[in-house]
């Protein structure tokens, strides 16, 4: 019979890291997909994204200083420093048992202002990914001083849409 899986000593097999890859790439696609469609003022990516936002707010106060660059672009060696790393460690952990797949893989891009590629995207966990992406949504799109330029760029074809 086999023993509870100790992911700390697991080893990393090449077929379970193209898996988690195949699967975070499903999920950016997934996401692009709903942009496309969706307005993000009204998109909601999980039951808690009022408590995610409030939590990233009270976390990284500095991702929310108008005109909002940080949340706009990641900076990816202050989310990898030592301590950018800790303080998302404990961010992350928070949802152990409110999110399912909480810190799992997934891709995100590195300027808001362009679509998924190779140069525009880095690979974080899926609170990383909820951080931001719900964060941007109500912080940005959701402002009374929004143009909703970014969205815009994003997602041109929905621009007459969305913009009466």
């Amino acid at each position: 019979m086999a023993g509870k899986f100790d992911a700390s000593n697991a080893q990393n097999l090449v077929e379970i890291e193209k898996q988690f890859a195949v699967k975070a790439v499903e999920q950016a696609q997934t996401y692009w997909n709903l942009l496309e469609i969706i307005n993000p003022r009204d998109l909601k990516l999980t039951k808690l994204d009022d408590e995610i936002y409030a939590h990233t707010q009270s976390s990284f106060p500095e991702l929310f200083v108008p005109p909002y660059d940080k949340l706009i672009k990641v900076d990816e060696e202050w989310m990898k420093s030592p301590q950018g790393k800790e303080r998302w460690r404990v961010f992350v952990e928070s949802y152990k048992d409110k999110i399912q797949e909480y810190n799992f893989g997934s891709l995100i891009r590195t300027n808001a202002e362009d679509e998924y590629g190779e140069a525009n995207t880095i690979f974080v966990t899926r609170l990383q990914f909820y951080a931001f992406e719900v964060s941007s949504s109500y912080s940005v799109f959701r402002s009374p001083t929004c143009t909703c330029a970014l969205y815009f760029l994003n997602c041109a074809h929905l621009s007459r849409a969305y913009s009466s």
